[in-house]
């Protein structure tokens, strides 16, 4: 009887503890970030971790920790507590007319608006999607370098992947 107490004891503490544990990233890169919307402009280096699920971007400027991105299958936070659902994030900072996981793919360099207009070229992939009054985009995906313009809304993210 004392050992199978024992045991609910340990793996209860177990179980409680393990949600405490910070998240694991399965892919860390230095990266060089423009983020240019109306609400954020920001140019400089950073650190991008990948998980399966999540992702994160630490920006710095001057060597200083200036902000973290996180970015989660349901939230985007930008530094510790400005979180917005996806959404949200997107009618706020980004376009409302955009998928609600479509920074995650940016970020990762992954296909957007479920491969439209795809052209698949030597060194990776772009892609040019319009919607007459919502969006003009043009997308590309090349060696390690991932570019992002939305003219009519004046976006542009950049990310170089530096090594």
């Amino acid at each position: 009887m004392k050992k199978i107490q024992t045991f609910l004891t340990l793996f209860s503490l177990f179980f409680l503890l393990g949600g405490c544990v910070n998240k694991t990233y399965s892919q860390q890169e230095r990266i060089f970030l423009v983020f240019k919307t109306s609400s954020i402009k920001y140019a400089d280096l950073g650190f991008m971790y990948e998980g399966e699920e999540d992702l994160k971007i630490e920006m710095y400027s001057n060597g200083q920790a200036l902000k973290a991105l996180k970015i989660s299958q349901t939230s985007i936070c930008l530094s510790l507590f400005e979180c917005l659902d996806k959404k949200t994030f997107n009618q706020k900072v980004l376009s409302e007319y955009y998928p609600h996981d479509i920074l995650s793919h940016i970020l990762r360099g992954d296909k957007i608006f479920s491969s439209q207009n795809l052209l698949n070229e030597k060194n990776g992939f772009s892609q040019k999607i319009s919607n007459i009054g919502k969006y003009e985009i043009d997308y590309r995906v090349l060696d390690n370098k991932i570019i992002f313009r939305d003219t009519l809304n004046a976006i542009t993210i950049k990310v170089k992947r530096l090594k």
